[in-house]
């Protein structure tokens, strides 16, 4: 595959990501390190440049070299998926359907969350 396609890959990852950050039915974890790895391939540069972002460089970072998610990240994207489906299932939506669709994506996205790898050194939490 021709590298000037995995940096358009990756820009679209990264933009999926972004837009996940205020939309949680998005994930953005894994478009940023999707993104990371188009770009690893493809442009040193723009690899170098996610990882010293200070934003997505220690999620990259740590993924990179442990192959895990901290504790405090997984509680966040667990927080926000539950606020957004319970504000969407509540307010948002009538039809019975769609709520119960709704919670159902909600519940494999949380599983999903759930199950990525702890970083081994992170401060262990009540809720880990």
């Amino acid at each position: 595959m021709p590298g000037w396609l995995f940096t358009v890959l990756g820009f679209a990852a990264l933009a999926l990501g972004a837009i996940g950050v205020v939309l949680p039915v998005l994930p953005t974890t894994p478009f940023v390190l999707l993104a990371a790895a188009c770009f690893a391939r493809s442009s040193p540069r723009f690899h170098q440049w996610l990882l010293r972002s200070e934003v997505f460089g220690p999620t990259i970072r740590r993924w990179q070299e442990n192959r895990c998610v901290s504790r405090r990240t997984k509680l966040v994207a667990i927080g926000l998926i539950a606020l957004t489906f319970a504000i969407s299932i509540g307010v948002a939506v009538s039809h019975p359907a769609a709520r119960l669709g709704l919670a159902m994506l909600g519940v494999a996205l949380v599983v999903v969350v759930a199950l990525l790898p702890p970083c081994p050194d992170d401060r262990r939490t009540p809720f880990s």
